[in-house]
This record gives C-alpha cells, sequence and structure tokens, in this order.
C-alpha cells in the first residue's frame, strides 16, 4: 500500500490545479481518474479535422486565467471581436456592445440607449458583492428601468451564468462574470484539451503521479479522519488528505456516514446547470458578418469560435450554438431550435457542412451560487479532519472554471494552514513543557 500526503478524486480541471499547488507545496501527490483521458468536461475531440469542445467553451479573465498565468501555463488563443448580434422576434438587429453599434442599432429608443451607455460605463467599476443574495431579476427589475435595456441584461447574464431564468442566480457572481467578459475572453487554439494536456505536464514535472481508468469507490474514515481511498480495482491507497475534485452527488457516495456531514447540506442545494450544445464545422459562412448572436428573447447563443482561435486543420469555420435550459428537455425539440438559430444566422449551413456535434444535455456546472443556497461548500468538510472538496459547484462566488480553480487552491491552501497550525500548536507545547 503506497502513502501519499494528498490524493486528488478527479482528474478535471479543479482536480489538476489541487494537484499542482499541492505538489508545489512539496506534497506528494496522486490523481486517480476514472476515465482514461484527464480533463473531464474541458476534454476536446478531433473530429475531420476539426477541434470540437464539449459544448461552447470561453475563458474569461477571471480567477482561473490568473490562475493559469500564475503556474506558466501558456494559454494558446485569441480575443474575439464582439461585434454581434441580437435575436428579436425572429429577426437580426445589431447588438449594442460598443459606442458605435449602442447608437446605431434598432432595439432601443434614445432613452434606452443613454441608460445602457450610463450603465456599460460604469458596469466595469461597480463593487458587485452587495448583490451576492439577490437574484438576477430583483437586481434588473430594481436598477434598470428600459424594457428592452433590462432584456438586454437577461441575455448577457445569462450568457455568464449559462443559467436559464432569472430568478434563482444571484446577481451579484453573474455581474462580477460580466465584468470579466469586458476585460476579454479567450478562445483557445485547438480546444481546452490542449490547456488540459499544459496542465498534466506541469503536474506531471512537479512529481504529481496519475491513476487513470480507476473507479474510487469509497474513503476510508476512522476516528473522524480519512485514512485511505479504495478502489474499485481493490487497491488501496493511504493518504494523509484527500481532495474530492467531483460533482457533489459523488462525494456524497463516496464517503460512509455522509448524510450527517456538510456533503449533505452541499448535494441537496446544488441545482445543475445544463445546455443543449451543437457544435458544426463549415467549409464557409454563407454569412461571414453573422459569428456572435445573443438570443434576447430565446435562451439560444452561436460563436463562431474560429474568428479568434484556431479549431481546424484545413480552415474550417466552427461553430457553437447553445441552448440553456431548464428543468423540462426535449432532445429533438431543442435540436430543432439550434438548426433554426443557424437557419437564421447562417442561411444554407447545410450544404457547407463537413461534420458536427450534437449533446443534448451537457452538465455545464454543477451547481452555481443561487438565492436557495445555505452556505457555500467547503473547502472543508469540516466533520471529517483531511477532507476537502473542489469543482465548479464549490463556489464562493466564483462561476464556472473560475470556481473550479478557486475551489482547488482553496482547499490546498486550507491543508497547508491546518499543517502550519499544528506545527505552531506542537512547538507551544514543547515550549511549555
Amino acid at each position: 500500500m503506497q502513502q501519499y500526503d494528498v490524493v486528488v478524486v478527479g482528474g478535471g480541471i479543479a482536480g489538476l490545479t489541487a494537484a499542482i499547488y499541492a505538489a508545489k507545496a512539496g506534497k506528494q501527490t496522486l490523481i486517480i481518474e476514472k476515465q482514461e483521458r484527464l480533463g473531464g468536461r474541458a476534454m476536446s475531440m478531433k473530429k475531420k479535422g476539426a477541434y470540437f469542445n464539449l459544448g461552447g467553451h470561453a475563458l474569461y479573465k477571471g480567477d482561473a486565467y490568473a490562475t493559469f498565468m500564475d503556474l506558466g501555463i501558456h494559454v494558446q488563443g485569441a480575443e474575439p471581436s464582439i461585434e454581434g448580434y441580437g435575436v428579436w422576434k425572429g429577426k437580426l438587429s445589431i447588438l449594442p456592445t460598443d459606442m458605435k453599434s449602442l447608437f446605431t442599432t434598432p432595439l432601443l429608443s434614445w432613452k434606452g440607449k443613454l441608460e445602457l451607455a450610463a450603465w456599460l460605463g460604469k458596469l466595469g467599476k461597480m463593487d458587485t458583492h452587495p448583490y451576492d443574495r439577490i437574484s438576477i431579476r430583483e437586481w434588473v427589475e430594481s436598477n434598470l428601468r428600459d424594457p428592452m435595456v433590462r432584456n438586454i441584461f437577461y441575455s448577457l447574464l445569462r450568457t455568464a451564468s449559462y443559467v436559464v431564468g432569472p430568478d434563482l442566480p444571484a446577481a451579484g457572481p453573474a455581474l462580477k462574470q460580466l465584468q470579466s467578459a469586458l476585460k476579454g475572453v479567450l478562445y483557445l487554439d485547438r480546444g481546452w484539451g490542449e490547456l488540459v494536456e499544459a496542465l498534466r505536464r506541469k503536474a506531471s514535472d512537479l512529481g504529481v503521479r496519475f491513476v487513470t481508468n480507476s473507479l474510487v469507490t469509497s474513503i476510508d474514515v476512522q476516528d473522524g479522519s480519512v485514512r485511505h481511498v479504495l478502489c474499485k480495482d481493490g487497491a488501496k491507497i493511504g493518504a494523509h488528505h484527500v481532495v474530492l475534485a467531483t460533482p457533489p452527488s459523488i462525494a456524497h457516495q463516496l464517503v460512509p456516514f455522509s448524510e450527517k456531514t456538510a456533503l449533505h447540506t452541499w448535494k441537496e442545494q446544488a441545482i445543475e446547470i445544463t445546455a443543449a450544445c451543437l457544435d458544426v464545422a463549415l467549409r464557409r459562412l454563407p454569412k461571414p458578418k453573422q459569428q456572435f448572436v445573443y438570443g434576447i428573447d430565446q435562451t439560444v447563443f452561436l460563436s463562431n469560435q474560429s474568428r479568434a482561435a484556431y479549431l481546424s486543420d484545413d480552415g474550417a469555420q466552427v461553430i457553437s450554438v447553445l441552448k440553456y435550459q431548464g428543468k423540462e428537455t426535449d432532445p429533438n425539440k431543442d435540436l430543432r431550435e439550434l438548426e433554426g438559430m443557424l437557419d437564421l444566422v447562417q442561411p444554407g449551413w447545410r450544404e457547407e457542412l463537413i461534420v458536427k456535434q450534437y449533446l443534448p444535455k451537457m452538465t455545464v456546472s454543477h451547481d452555481f451560487m443561487h438565492v436557495n443556497g445555505r452556505v457555500n461548500p467547503g473547502p472543508a468538510v469540516p466533520e471529517i479532519s483531511g477532507l476537502y472538496v473542489a469543482g465548479d459547484w464549490a463556489s464562493h462566488g466564483e462561476l464556472l472554471v473560475d470556481a473550479a480553480t478557486a475551489s482547488a487552491k482553496r482547499a490546498v491552501q486550507h491543508i497547508l494552514s491546518l499543517e502550519r497550525k499544528e506545527r505552531t500548536d506542537l512547538y507551544e507545547h514543547r515550549g511549555i513543557v
């Protein structure tokens, strides 16, 4: 039986981040991943020369971007143009994304244009934390007057949070994400799989060990502390600390008597975000100017990621279309709606199609900060010493991949601070004796 300082269960972005920071602190670290490949939902697939993510992905200049820069990860990609359109009542109209488009768009009255201009001017500097406990709807209805300005903000905040309705998501984190978008958004060359590989190499260089194709079945807890990680193949791995970089439901399953711990509360309050995702590679764009489209009165978003990133070996244009989903989903209906968006934006796209990928219900995030949430998950499970959680759901105000990296760092920081406290207590005890 091998013994590790830190065992990370799950090899997605959160798990890789936690392992890297643990190894940087000198900890013997192991990642256990149930799939053959690392990356989780950050994997990329190559089909007929085109690089497809698992649904639309964009790297905002938030915590994840800062983390990758701190680790020396070279993120290859570029910022796309923000010139875009909005769909309102089945028609495309110029979306007000800068001063020129603001004053030429037919979507807004002059009063609406002035109100939106004022908000775009102050949005980047506003403190979003006072709105962490109110819904997006409450913030919009309390702060915006013009009906179309409200509709545009609902669309922008929906895209920032990926949540279909405005009544559940907390306004503060969504506004913070929108602020990050204003700083710049990156589309990554060859998809997010390249980022995963860069993180894997960094972890490997730091001495992190990897075990893939291995299913963890249980965390052995004795006297209120973690002792071992047990795997389906019979492996029993000793661990001083365990970071569960898994969905909340899986974390709950792995821990004995978890219903008596905070894991139960975190699982019960979690609300999964899903989206129907259609990615297509086209030989050319029938409408080259129409590459970035928000649904204003429908919950659909389209972006040609090839306008900024290298996503095809033969020059194909890779377009992602998303539909933000609620509780009730219909794969066939969602596909028709996504294809209908392509029909509107790129008429004749079927004749240019090289390959497509449809994910009818892709998990975007396993939880987010919402008004029904009682507590912020993690980083430590207070009832079990040495047990921690990380992932996009373990948010303290961050969203999506920013929550994954931030929660991973919180877990490692907690481990290190606990060890410093133990050393201090031991030193003081010896001093007294």
